[in-house]
Parts: structure tokens; sequence; C-alpha cells
């Protein structure tokens, strides 16, 4: 397969040249353009980026806790990051989509830069092997990285809950008063948090609507990191 213009300049940002150009053309083609498009390496992407940045992570941050270091990863792995990434290695430019898709602006479209920057992170990574996807993710991260400390990233306990959820995207929670409790100038809130997708739901207390809302969403947060292979309570 001949190389274009455009992606071998592609292929200079990357700092990688492929031995099998056909991968790469399949990670810049979107599912509108055929069958041969970039989800199966998108599949692949998210798992080699997960793994390179926690790599990353772990030499960066000696002295963090589990919890530290997955809100840190989270953030970086998120749609937010590999958009602006994706913007910085010039992707709208060589994205192959369908006609309508690229009259409806695809090309500029934050999920879809997300989705083939995952694509092309597999991508590198089944033609050069691990050592090849580390370097890009490196490059694309590393500045970042060595640039900030794990308290920077510390959120709110909403806030987190919000980003966890978003980060497999997955429909924000919701949260309702259950109940008032007390006289009006000393009253308790019970407020739940639900997350519907999930069909889970947990409960906060508080002086004001604001704390109850926060407790809630801690617990919900530390629910669903237990099921998802994180310890409870890593959060701080």
């Amino acid at each position: 397969m001949t190389v274009s213009g455009r992606d071998e300049l592609l292929q200079q940002r990357l700092g990688h040249r492929f031995q099998r150009p056909e991968l790469l053309r399949r990670a810049l083609t979107h599912r509108s353009y055929g069958a041969e498009h970039n989800e199966r390496l998108e599949f692949l992407g998210d798992a080699v980026l997960s793994l390179a940045v926690s790599r990353l992570l772990f030499d960066r941050f000696g002295d963090s806790d589990e919890g530290d270091l997955t809100r840190v990863r989270a953030h970086l792995v998120r749609e937010d990051s590999l958009h602006k990434a994706a913007l910085q290695l010039h992707l709208p430019e060589v994205l192959r989509m369908s006609e309508g898709e690229a009259k409806g602006g695809g090309a500029q479209r934050a999920s879809i830069l997300a989705d083939a920057m995952e694509a092309v992170i597999g991508a590198v990574y089944l033609d050069g092997g691990l050592e090849a996807a580390q370097a890009l993710v490196q490059q694309l991260f590393g500045e970042v990285i060595t640039s900030t400390t794990a308290e920077s990233w510390r959120k709110d306990a909403k806030t987190e809950l919000q980003e966890w959820l978003q980060g497999r995207r997955l429909p924000v929670p919701s949260y309702r008063i259950l109940a008032t409790r007390g006289q009006a100038h000393a009253q308790t809130f019970e407020v739940e948090c639900a997350v519907p997708s999930l069909g889970k739901a947990q409960t906060g207390e508080g002086r004001s609507r604001r704390t109850a809302e926060q407790e809630a969403a801690q617990k919900m947060l530390a629910l669903l990191q237990a099921e998802d292979g994180v310890r409870p309570g890593a959060r701080d």
C-alpha cells in the first residue's frame, strides 16, 4: 500500500514509520466510510493507552497510592485529553469518513477524534510493539505528567464520580432529596445519588444539600471503583 503525503507527515508527527501502512489507514477510517473501519483498533488502543499511561504514572508518582494513580489516569485517558492529542497530531486532516459525516463536521467532533486517537495508538502497537506505543504515549502525555502533581488532579466526590462515569461513556448521576429532618435552622438532608444506567443508588446525609450530595457521591464512587477492581477507600 502506498503512503499519501498527509499520512507521511502524520507518521513524522507520530515518530513512528509504519511497516504495515494499512494499519494506519484503518485507524484513520470512521465507520461511516466502510466496513474496514477503526473500531477494533480503538478497542485495542484503549487498553494499550491505559497500560502505557499507567507505566508513566507509576514511574512519576512513586509515593502516590492506587487511588491517586487511578484518578490521574482517568483524567488523561478521557475524551477531552484524547481530543486534544488528536488535534496536536492534526488528525482531522487525515480522517476518512463518508461525505455526509464530513459535511456534518465529523472530522472536528471530539468523540470521533478521541476514538481515532485510540485507534492510532492501537495501530502503532500492532505495527511496532509496546515499546513504540509507549514512546507515542510518552510524546503525547509525558510533559503534562512530569509537570504536575497528583494532588493537583484531586476533585470533589461529585466531580470525580461524574468524570469516572463519563470516562466509561455512561450518563451522569442524578441527585434527589429523600428527606429533611429537624428545625429550619438545623436541618439534616438525606440525598440519593443514582446511576440508573447501572441500576445503582447510594444515600448520604449532611447539614446542607451539597454536603449530603458529596457523601452520597463518595459512597457511589467507592462502590463503582470496588466493582471495577479498585480497592475501596483509595480516593484519598
